[in-house]
């Protein structure tokens, strides 16, 4: 590498690139990184010798345990297929800074300020680009490029990518490539010759991707600063906590955030203690000591969840025991025309068949129900969409819409191998928390849609493949906090009042958030406070357990709220 600029650093907007290759002293280096913002991460990036300038202050300093990649840009193989479902275009507009962001948020990045966007749109060094859906206008993914030769005159041609971010919702395949593919082509046309980059080296989808790609691996190395958002970087993670859900690790970091000192007590099944001061609270992610052994009761059984709810004015769905004759069932299921059947107990969408219309899928839905619960129930079936309301010391935190997972045909793959591919995203996505069980009511969805787990699904057409909304069975989840009905509002506050439970997950069925018509599924006593992002879930949980670790401000402003209000 031979640059003609000297100590190049890029301001990104959430840290600076500082190229070590550009200073002539390790000194130098380690003082610039020690210049680092807060709430930003810097990054050194080319060291060559990381011991050199980790001895100059290894009391703030680490080395990032990343990989540094390069492509030869002029070897860039050719597309096997070319994008379909979405493209790729460079970020132009406040929505697309926000959608950015909220992918950042969503992948535990550092956001960036959106006017920074503005600023760098057309600049030579920095480019932005992002994936947009075809049909609905929203941003999947992300990427960043740096442009050395506008940087530092980079003799040597180069470039470099940096926060490769895919919305986890995302179902189209093969974002993560084209975003890559994009940025590649760019600096090839612009006559660059390479393009850098650094991964984690545990990341191996990213890594098989980039290898794929033609990327290998160049014997240079980052060095970071020791702040908290690193902070996992370089303490090292304990195997407890590598067994930690998405659940429990998102209530974990804003406990330690507060200083809030937090103790595994099971980490494989989300059980943790958190201490502030003299209070002491046990937790299983977002079920805590304060949810009553009542309250968990009544929300384990849907039938008795149903009742309380009703009495309080929330509409439900009409409903009856499996245990009832064939002939009332099948006189129920022509009178609704079809309708859902789910264990009375149970969890994560396990059992739920919905859209039952004959006799003969009932008594399938039904035998798959009684694995879960003996006790089974039949519910009319509500047109529209899945909606969870999370509610928090009885007042709204979140709200999304919920929706059944969907594979897009590329006219090679039969329906299996689309679906076990979504899995793998999903399953990416999500620490393993999602992905579709090739089971019955796929087979059932798909026989519906006119396809068998062999059969070719055309290019470009989507097919869902599962009825159930949940998470947990490959659904996704898209936030519409600021446009749900206030009658949704009051009618999950009520739910929730009537169960008498500080934290709950209520889910309608409704045909639009914006619309006030409804009916009530049920409620869950420990709601996932992941993927809800922007909403903070987490934040007004630990606020809930430990409302001394409130800054002592903002409590007295939500106190002058609630008066004037």
């Amino acid at each position: 590498m031979t640059p003609t600029t000297s100590d190049a650093i890029v301001d990104c907007g959430w840290g600076r690139l500082v190229f070590a290759e550009t200073f002539a002293d390790a000194g130098t280096l380690a003082r610039s990184l020690e210049e680092e913002g807060p709430d930003r991460r810097d990054i050194a990036f080319h060291v060559c010798d990381p011991h050199v300038l980790l001895a100059q202050a290894p009391q703030d300093l680490f080395l990032d345990p990343s990989h540094t990649y390069r492509l030869d840009l002029a070897s860039l193989p050719p597309a096997e297929r070319a994008p379909y479902g979405f493209r790729i275009r460079a970020l132009e507009t406040a929505e697309d800074a926000s959608a950015v962001n909220r992918i950042y948020r969503s992948r535990n990045m550092v956001p960036v300020n959106p006017d920074f966007f503005f600023r760098h749109r057309g600049d030579e060094v920095l480019t932005y680009l992002v994936a947009e859906d075809e049909a609905s206008g929203a941003i999947l993914g992300t990427v960043t490029g740096i442009d050395h030769v506008a940087a530092f005159a980079d003799a040597d041609g180069g470039s470099s990518l940096w926060c490769l971010a895919i919305d986890p919702q995302a179902a189209p395949p093969g974002i993560g490539e084209a975003l890559v593919r994009g940025l590649a082509e760019r600096y090839r046309d612009a006559g660059r010759l390479t393009m850098d980059l650094s991964v984690m080296h545990d990341n191996d989808p990213a890594i098989s991707l980039y290898e794929r790609l033609g990327f290998e691996r160049v014997p240079f190395f980052a060095v970071k600063r020791r702040n908290p958002i690193n902070e996992r970087l370089f303490t090292g993670s304990a195997s407890a906590e590598e067994a930690l859900n998405p659940y429990a690790r998102i209530i974990i970091d804003e406990a330690r955030r507060r200083g809030i000192h937090a103790e595994i007590l099971d980490a494989k099944g989300g059980f943790f203690r958190l201490t502030y001061g003299g209070r002491s609270l046990r937790c299983r992610e977002s079920l805590s000591e304060l949810t009553s052994a009542v309250a968990l009761s009544i929300c384990d059984d849907k039938s008795v969840t149903r009742r309380l709810v009703e009495e309080a004015g929330v509409a439900v769905p009409e409903q009856i025991g499996a245990d009832r004759s064939e002939a009332e069932i099948e006189a129920f299921i022509a009178r609704h025309g079809s309708v859902v059947v789910k264990p009375a107990r149970g969890e994560q969408g396990r059992g739920i068949a919905v859209g039952i219309d004959t006799m003969e899928a009932a008594r399938t839905a039904i035998e798959t129900a009684r694995r879960e619960c003996e006790r089974v129930l039949i519910e009319s079936c509500f047109t529209g969409e899945d909606l969870r309301l999370v509610v928090i010391d009885f007042r709204l935190v979140a709200a999304a819409i919920r929706r059944p997972p969907c594979v897009t045909g590329d006219g090679r793959s039969t329906a299996r191998e689309l679906i076990e591919r979504l899995s793998r995203r999903r399953a990416a996505a999500t620490g393993g928390e999602s992905q579709v069980p090739l089971d019955g009511e796929t087979e059932r969805t798909l026989r519906a849609a006119g396809f068998g787990w062999d059969d070719v699904v055309p290019e470009g057409e989507s097919v869902t493949v599962r009825r159930t909304a949940n998470l947990h069975t490959g659904g996704t989840i898209h936030d519409v906090t600021d446009i749900v009905h206030p009658r949704l509002v009051e009618a999950a506050v009520a739910a929730a009042r009537a169960i008498d439970i500080p934290v709950c997950g209520i889910d309608f069925m409704v045909r639009d958030a914006r619309e006030a018509d409804y009916v009530f599924i049920e409620a869950n006593e420990r709601p996932g406070l992941a993927n809800h992002e922007p909403q903070p879930t987490a934040e007004r949980f630990v606020d809930l357990l430990f409302p001394l670790s409130i800054p002592a401000s903002v409590r007295t402003l939500r106190a002058k709220r609630r008066i004037s209000g």
